[in-house]
């Protein structure tokens, strides 16, 4: 979602044969644990400048009104979305955009069939793509990496430092499916 965002300032959008793109849309997480803490016997207390400064705290549960105000802000943010992919899909109209950004995720094949990216390929591909697009023969890439990061595929946020041989050392699963974020992977997890 967040990276559809970012994409609609480009001219053409290239996506790699297994992306998952789309989930277009604003979700907002919140959980209620009062019930379990009341149980071991711990309650949060909150001092705040104003009624609605804890909404969405999981000490307590949320009420109707502060779903509403969550649920406002929610629509405000898809509202802006849905304009920000209209101007960067110029070739999908308001109703069509509505209607593929109901919160589901599309294959790469699925996401050009419906319009949402230009074609299917490789890093290489976009990279040629983007140099026909601005009538260059060379082009110098540049790519930006946090320090110590190797930087070559997706696990090196989890890895130690470039080249030291250790991937299944440093590879913490346990972090990646604490992370709480659905992810495809190919991986073998007995």
């Amino acid at each position: 979602s967040g990276g559809y965002y970012v994409a609609m300032g480009t001219d053409k959008i290239v996506a790699h044969p297994s992306s998952v793109t789309g989930s277009l849309g604003v979700i907002m997480l919140t959980m209620n644990a009062n019930g379990l803490l009341e149980k071991i016997g711990v309650h949060a207390n909150a001092i705040t400048s104003g009624l609605k400064k804890d909404m969405g705290s999981p000490f307590r549960a949320m009420t109707e009104e502060e779903r509403a105000i969550f649920q406002s802000v929610i629509n405000g943010f898809y509202e802006r979305f849905l304009t920000v992919i209209k101007e960067g899909r110029r070739n999908l109209t308001v109703d069509e955009i509505r209607k593929l950004a109901d919160g589901r995720i599309y294959s790469g094949e699925q996401a050009k069939a419906v319009g949402l990216v230009d074609s299917i390929g490789y890093l290489d591909d976009a990279i040629e793509l983007a140099k026909r697009e601005a009538g260059l023969t060379e082009a110098r890439i540049v790519v930006y990496q946090q320090p110590g990061e190797y930087r070559h595929n997706i696990y090196s946020r989890f890895l130690g430092q470039e080249g030291s041989g250790n991937f299944l050392a440093n590879f913490d699963l346990m972090a990646l499916v604490r992370s709480g974020t659905p992810q495809f992977m190919y991986l073998w997890m007995p």
